[in-house]
């Protein structure tokens, strides 16, 4: 029975392993957490762990946190193998990114399953647009990082999104630090710093808020769902510092504008799922 059922699971499992792969890379060149890639499949493939189908998109969400506290901290460790992360911002943000993050899982505990799906695919649309639209934020503004109550405003922002997406905010993180004047490079290394500060405790919230719901995927403590985090953990680890590598040398723009149209797909899928559940 236990051989029937991993044959079962195979193709699940298999999908799992190839997001990781996917999100480990996509963290290591952009800066994110992956959660843009994790999410909907988590979506798709949790009917394979059973449960309540209303419950989805908060294991997913919760899950996809899970994930990015090893996929960013791989990522952060191989761009500062290069010196490239300002571990002095990410200090000085934490502190309100994490309060940004606690108003996020607050905002999670009263959103239903559906809207909860229609507000990420919302903001993969967002970020669509940053990718493909890459100008908008290819310039500077500034000399220096917002301080005082801008600084707390954009960081306590940051994580309340983040926690709703399931995302590492590295994509507004990298927007942010290029308009004040840092280099591409800089930033996206030091986004993927922020993205371990929005996933541990971002984590921590989805389980607590996820307590004692019952009907819930197998192998679930609380909305994160432990063998969908391991697996996908298991290859995005591997790919992340591929990916830091290759932000390294390789050119963005046409990466930046394939990666654009995955979200729009994405966005697209996930507004569809939201309006027919």
């Amino acid at each position: 029975m236990i051989i029937a059922g991993l044959i079962d699971w195979a193709p699940a499992i298999a999908a799992l392993l190839v997001a990781g792969l996917l999100a480990g890379f996509a963290a290591g060149i952009f800066g994110i957490g992956g959660g843009f890639v994790v999410v909907p499949a988590l979506i798709i493939l949790l009917p394979f762990l059973g449960g309540n189908a209303a419950e989805y998109a908060h294991v997913a969400i919760g899950t996809s946190l899970a994930t990015i506290v090893f996929t960013s901290f791989r990522s952060v460790r191989a761009h500062a193998q290069r010196g490239a992360v300002d571990f002095d911002i990410i200090k000085s943000w934490s502190p309100w990114i994490i309060a940004g993050v606690g108003a996020g899982v607050l905002l999670a505990r009263v959103i239903d399953g559906q809207a909860l799906t229609l507000v990420f695919a919302s903001g993969v649309s967002l970020m669509a647009i940053h990718f493909l639209a890459p100008w908008l934020a290819d310039r500077q503004m500034r000399d220096r990082m917002p301080t005082g109550v801008m600084r707390a405003s954009i960081a306590g922002g940051l994580g309340t999104f983040s926690s709703l997406l399931g995302i590492g905010g590295g994509t507004i993180a990298v927007m942010v630090m290029t308009l004040c004047g840092r280099s591409i490079h800089r930033a996206i290394a030091t986004a993927a710093g922020f993205g371990f500060v929005i996933a541990v405790p971002g984590t921590i919230g989805f389980m607590l808020i996820g307590l004692g719901v019952p009907d819930l995927p197998i192998g679930s403590i609380g909305y994160v769902n432990l063998p969908g985090a391991a697996i996908i953990a298991s290859t995005s680890m591997l790919t992340a510092p591929a990916g830091a590598a290759a932000a390294h040398r390789l050119p963005a723009a046409p990466l930046k504008r394939v990666f654009g149209l995955y979200l729009l797909f994405v966005a697209a899928t996930m507004f569809r799922h939201a309006l027919i559940a």
